[in-house]
């Protein structure tokens, strides 16, 4: 009767801890969790006119984070995931928007991304792409830097001391000249009305020498019409960092050899010139396009020395702009 008796008390004892658990992994808590996604083709999801089977296999795939309330017991041991991330919920939602406000903002970068990679793949391809550039548009605003206070998130510049600017090329020729403690004048555009702010550049955080404001920017433009008709469908996948495997991808259906029979995994924020934005969750892209048994990675050249933490065998390439992604391409080792 004793036996049964503490028998029936661990059983007991089991079945509330096994209660507290679940209960504890379906509550959730304050913070965010970043995971990895496997890898995923893009072929099946993009059509181009006049796109060509591949030949030699390969592909071309992106690589996308979940990302998710925590849960209370997934805070207190994120460690049960693979490649798990805690994030504050003011990092993922800054100045209190809701998931609502940023999904809606995620799948507008995504609309925008796909724009642009189509620009840039059928210019490369040869053919004539109408684009309306209006500026550089300014993302967001760092705290306790130069722009604080005086420029915010959706201001357009249209000018760096009276010289015009339509693209972000244009306003990084303009500034590399600086150093830091040098003043530069904007013209913003703000709520359909121009204005002009005076800033006093300060060190870049990675480049001492480099004069440093404290944005986020992007190219401000609308492509009016591409030559041929592109449809990409990622279903509710938001932001803007497959921008880079789109490209590649179209470029790929058109007939040109991009993937040399490798199944490559591509991020990077995709602009208007070709040049490569680094993006965010590179940890678990890593991860998720090694389990996924790619052989290559293409990332921005700024995200490199993480992706390489997380590689574990997996080839990390960085590079910084599309006419580089295809000379590295087109240089790698075909698969066996």
């Amino acid at each position: 009767m004793r036996r049964l008796g503490w028998a029936n008390a661990l059983l007991g004892l089991g079945a509330v801890l096994l209660l507290v658990a679940a209960v504890l992994y379906l509550a959730p808590s304050g913070d965010y969790i970043l995971l990895p996604e496997n890898a995923r083709p893009l072929e099946p999801l993009v059509h181009v006119q006049g796109e060509k089977p591949d030949p030699n296999g390969g592909g071309i795939y992106y690589v996308a984070v979940d990302v998710r309330k925590a849960s209370l017991l997934e805070k207190a041991f994120p460690r049960i995931h693979e490649g798990a991330t805690l994030v504050p919920a003011h990092e993922i939602n800054p100045a209190g928007e809701s998931d609502r406000i940023r999904r809606q903002a995620d799948l507008r970068d995504m609309a925008q991304s796909q724009k642009f990679a189509a620009a840039v793949a059928l210019r490369q391809l040869g053919y004539k792409v109408q684009v309306r550039k209006r500026g550089v548009l300014i993302e967001a605003v760092a705290a306790d830097f130069p722009a604080t206070g005086k420029l915010q998130s959706g201001d357009v510049v249209v000018a760096v001391d009276g010289a015009p600017v339509r693209s972000v090329g244009d306003l990084r020729r303009l500034m590399e000249p600086k150093k830091p403690g040098d003043e530069v004048r904007l013209k913003i555009r703000r709520n359909g009305k121009t204005r002009d702010v005076t800033l006093k550049t300060v060190a870049n955080p990675k480049n001492p020498k480099q004069a440093f404001l404290g944005v986020v920017i992007s190219d401000d433009a609308e492509v009016v019409k591409l030559p041929v008709d592109v449809r990409i469908n990622l279903g509710n996948v938001g932001g803007p960092s497959a921008g880079l495997a789109f490209a590649l991808d179209l470029v790929d259906e058109l007939g040109r050899d991009v993937d040399h029979g490798n199944r490559v995994a591509a991020t990077g924020e995709i602009e208007l010139d070709g040049s490569i934005r680094p993006v965010g969750g590179v940890k678990q892209k890593t991860i998720g396009a090694r389990r996924s048994g790619m052989d290559l990675f293409l990332v921005p050249g700024e995200n490199a020395a993480e992706a390489r933490r997380y590689a574990d065998g997996l080839r990390v390439i960085p590079v910084d702009s599309f006419q580089q992604a295809l000379r590295e391409l087109a240089t790698a080792a075909p698969n066996a």
